[in-house]
């Protein structure tokens, strides 16, 4: 993840939409950061990534509308919860299979995120297209 002041100056500025992509790319960031632990034999290393994975997916399901979103929340909410029961499993168990399993969920959500990003400002363009963009699953959606 780049440095601490250029990751606040880029929190600072972001809209909401920008903000969930940033959760997903520093949850990424870590995860991969411990699986490379992992294999180095970085004890310390694998647990204070896992750790800060943690802390953004309990961000990103803090940060559902539940009465916006409705069905597609409550997906996501269970999906962030099985990401950090895998997470904290991995940790329990040095297993880099979990891991690689939730750096794939986690990939495939980000990669959703932006092409709904990409359609949102399409849809600033073109309004009509809106609809794509806007599911309403993340509280600042509503």
């Amino acid at each position: 993840m780049p440095s601490d002041a250029y990751l606040a100056s880029r929190v600072l500025a972001a809209d909401p939409v920008e903000l969930i992509h940033i959760l997903y790319e520093h949850a990424l960031t870590q995860v991969r950061s411990a699986r490379t632990a992992l294999a180095a034999g970085d004890i310390a290393g694998r647990s204070k990534a896992i750790i800060k994975a943690l802390e953004a997916l309990g961000e990103l399901e803090g940060s559902l509308n539940f009465d916006a979103g409705g069905s597609i929340s409550r997906n996501l909410a269970r999906l962030y919860r099985y990401m950090r029961r895998r997470l904290t499993s991995a940790n329990l168990k040095r297993d880099d299979a979990a891991l690689a399993e939730v750096e794939s969920l986690l990939r495939t959500l980000d990669e959703g995120w932006t092409a709904m990003r990409h359609a949102a400002s399409f849809a600033a363009i073109s309004p009509d297209h809106y609809a794509v963009a806007e599911s309403g699953a993340h509280s600042w959606c509503a």
